[in-house]
């Protein structure tokens, strides 16, 4: 069996250095949260809700595209990502550009990749803490508008200047 995974990986990474064992475990422990997250619930005698309302989404988006950037890319997180990344310097405003070593460093340092966990515990907090959970997702939506006036703030200064 595990000939037949070292071939497929070979096979896979085409001359490349692709980790498809660290996927693998990137995975299990995805599945294994995931599986964590429903024991909770059904521990907790909780329902998941019939529908999730827009406002709900609207904050989940917006909270998850904030911490997916501010876990992957923040320089004051870094520390979280060093072990799995090497800096090779700035990144967009406010932002580091870190080199994945490994498969848990291209998690890490991709928000993308992110942001699938980040929604995954967001979904969970509905459940399982539902006012506390859109209490962060509010908060962090406030930090992503920020954000973005502040972005628009120094464009503007830029061009009156």
């Amino acid at each position: 069996m595990t000939e037949i995974l070292d071939k497929t990986e070979q096979n896979y990474e085409g001359g490349q250095d692709r980790p498809l064992g660290g996927y693998v475990r990137i995975l299990a422990a995805y599945g294994g949260t995931v599986a964590v997250a429903a024991a909770a619930t059904m521990l907790a005698g909780r329902r998941v809700p019939e529908r999730v309302g827009v406002m709900d989404i609207l904050l989940m988006a917006a909270c998850t595209h904030k911490m997916s950037r501010r876990l992957s890319k923040d320089p004051v997180t870094s520390p979280l990502r060093a072990p799995f990344t090497r800096y090779e310097g700035n990144g967009g405003p406010a932002e580091v550009k870190e080199e994945p070593r490994g498969a848990v460093g291209e998690l890490l340092a991709c928000p993308f990749c992110l942001s699938q966990w980040v929604a995954t515990g967001y979904a969970a907090g509905l459940v399982l803490a539902p006012r506390v959970t859109r209490l962060v997702g509010a908060t962090m939506t406030a930090v992503a508008i920020s954000d973005w006036l502040q972005l628009a703030y120094a464009k503007l200064m830029k061009s009156a200047g």
